[in-house]
């Protein structure tokens, strides 16, 4: 993502947790904003390799759900 790249606010939390505990994150795509949760607020799982991300865009009200691999970093889309 270019540097002066536009950002949008996003809510994010992980799916096994409250979305009350949700946090606020900006960032220009909800992949993006995805990886920045996971590296800033790593998530309690137990003995899981992965977590499932919820990210809702505050100003659409879009969601979407990203698997990401906790070991390597590799995200996709949740199945």
């Amino acid at each position: 993502m270019p540097i002066n790249a536009p950002t949008r606010a996003f809510r994010v939390h992980a799916r096994h947790m409250d979305p009350h505990s949700a946090r606020h994150i900006q960032e220009g795509s909800f992949e993006a904003a995805a990886v920045a949760y996971v590296e800033t607020y790593v998530p309690t799982v137990t003995d899981e390799p992965e977590v499932n991300v919820i990210v809702h865009d505050v100003a659409s009200g879009r969601e979407h759900c990203f698997r990401i691999d906790l070991e390597n970093g590799e995200t996709a889309p949740c199945g």
